[in-house]
């Protein structure tokens, strides 16, 4: 399929507004940080729901839901308050590879974030540059992991510099910092700009891209990450993570 600007913004827009919807909640794991109310809550719950973001979103909804169950259903103060033997009742999760293991290290990690470091939107809004937030992601990880780690659990946070088109990331970066007023993305990160965001690649995603002339790297990674973005912010410069919905519903749903 090959549209001229004109006729590709349209069509997208369109996407758009069928997919950016309250029933995008029913199978998505972005459905987990709606169970909360307080901004903390949210932030917390949405990063531990995108890091195990792979596979069967059924299954992914599922294990998040378990994990917010063994934090007591109030993340927040679980991190911040937790003492040594109230880890032992997460002993025994698993997500694929994430396991009980990866988990402590990130309680701990996000309990530091939080003492130390202004908490997530801290860390992002600290090393974003005026027109990317992979830089961000990029320190995200190096900061997370001056707490006590085993190398296993590196894998659980990605890192553009090393090549990674950091997917759960950015679909979290866009949960948090796009407002869409159709009660979908929180846009609770009033510090950083949607216009710098990336759009989260996946196979779905980066599939329709190439279809539609969006994309023409064949690899998912960070470079493939930056040409979409260039095209995406062509498409509204302001916004251009809206287009997940687009890509993501053409690719899932009609099987473009």
């Amino acid at each position: 399929m090959r549209l001229n600007l004109k006729e590709l913004r349209d069509f997208l827009d369109d996407k758009v507004v069928q997919y950016n919807t309250p029933n995008f909640l029913e199978n998505d794991p972005i459905q987990i940080p709606h169970m909360y109310s307080d901004k903390e809550d949210i932030e917390i719950s949405g990063f531990l729901a995108a890091t195990i973001s792979w596979g069967n979103r059924t299954s992914i909804v599922k294990s998040a839901k378990r994990m917010m169950s063994l934090l007591g259903n109030s993340p927040y103060d679980f991190i911040m308050n937790h003492k040594e033997q109230h880890l032992e009742k997460i002993v025994g999760f698993a997500h694929r590879t994430f396991n009980s293991t990866d988990f402590s290290v990130f309680i701990e990690a996000l309990k530091y974030l939080y003492k130390e470091k202004n908490g997530l939107e801290g860390i992002f809004n600290e090393y974003k540059t005026k027109d990317s937030i992979q830089p961000a992601i990029h320190h995200l990880k190096k900061e997370f992991f001056t707490v006590p780690h085993p190398i296993r659990t590196h894998k659980h946070i990605p890192d553009p510099y090393q090549g990674s088109a950091a997917k759960r990331i950015n679909m979290y970066l866009r949960w948090m910092v796009r407002k869409d007023n159709a009660g979908v993305d929180f846009g609770i990160w009033k510090s950083i700009s949607p216009s710098i965001l990336s759009c989260p690649l996946d196979i779905h995603s980066g599939s329709v891209a190439r279809k539609l002339g969006l994309l023409k790297r064949n690899q998912n990674d960070a470079k493939a990450v930056q040409e979409l973005d260039i095209n995406l912010r062509k498409l509204d410069c302001e916004d251009p993570v809206k287009y997940d919905f687009a890509l993501f519903g053409l690719g899932v749903y009609e099987n473009l």
